[in-house]
């Protein structure tokens, strides 16, 4: 018998995907799907303590009764997302081909400003960039507006250099295919694409089942799936097909969990009860490539 591949799913993680689409989480499913993942109450409590200390999370009311507000911090830290969503779907559709340019970052920070130096190099891996020497960073996609947004933040502007490439030689290595593989992980990033998918077709093959589940079964499976998306793409530059080994298996991997959210959405609809936000954001974006692509 096949061991059902398991969802690492941590607590904050949890409460993140639980926020409905009104940026309010029922705190009496909030420990319902807890219970369903294996978790304690004194887990959630303490995340929620935590979350409320970082200014994401209002509690109003107590214990099971409560109701949990995000902040607009939190949302705001949320929305970039689904341009990375919308993004990595438009890749897998053929609709985002690369047009062969390379997008550089140079700074230089001085030590006088050391944690921004840190967080700007963060930033930069977190969009998908990757060092090519001291404080250069290449990027395949258009990251223009997103490193502005983030040296603003940081008060780093005068420091970052922004320029594109099309001529891009490293120890004398031209070939783009060569570079993604010397510069970027992607081995590691393949992985973790694996990984989602065996969660995803598992799930898919649950929520098609003729015993479906049930409300709070659905909403762990709903976190499951958020938690193994995030912990496969998070690490991925979203590379354009053009620069990936093939087949690639983040494509198979989307295409399943989006079949999940899919159902999930159907299911929640069929309940007439408000389910999580980030499958409606998700959904949204996934559709919106698919009618561009069907010409729609």
């Amino acid at each position: 018998m096949t061991e059902e591949p398991r969802a690492e799913v941590a607590t904050r993680t949890l409460v993140e995907g639980m926020v409905r689409a009104d940026g309010t989480v029922d705190a009496g499913e909030l420990y319902d799907v807890a219970g369903t993942l294996g978790m304690s109450d004194q887990q959630v409590r303490l995340c929620i303590k935590r979350m409320a200390a970082d200014g994401l999370l209002v509690q109003e009311g107590r214990g099971r009764r409560a109701v949990l507000r995000e902040t607009a911090e939190a949302r705001r830290a949320a929305e970039p997302e689904v341009d990375f969503v919308r993004h990595m779907y438009a890749q897998d559709a053929g609709l985002a081909p690369w047009d062969g340019t390379w997008h550089l970052a140079a700074f230089a920070v001085p030590e006088a400003a050391r944690p921004a130096r840190d967080a700007l190099r963060e930033e930069l891996v977190r969009l998908g960039g990757a060092a090519v020497q001291g404080g250069v960073y290449a990027c395949a996609n258009a990251w223009e507006p997103y490193v502005e947004a983030a040296v603003d933040r940081l008060g780093v502007a005068d420091c970052v250099t922004l320029l594109t490439s099309t001529d891009l030689r490293i120890g004398g290595e031209a070939d783009p295919l060569a570079l993604a593989r010397r510069l970027w992980p992607l081995g590691d990033v393949a992985g973790g694409h694996r990984r989602l998918a065996a969660v995803a077709r598992e799930r898919l093959t649950r929520l098609t089942s003729a015993s479906a589940p049930g409300r709070t079964e659905r909403l762990a499976v709903t976190v499951e799936l958020a938690a193994e998306f995030t912990r496969a793409t998070a690490p991925d530059p979203l590379l354009p097909p053009e620069l990936l080994p093939r087949p690639w298996p983040g494509t198979e991997a989307r295409a399943l969990t989006a079949d999940c959210w899919r159902l999930l959405l159907r299911a929640e609809e069929a309940d007439e009860a408000p389910g999580p936000r980030l499958f409606h954001r998700y959904d949204r974006a996934v559709r919106e490539i698919t009618a561009t692509e069907n010409g729609r």
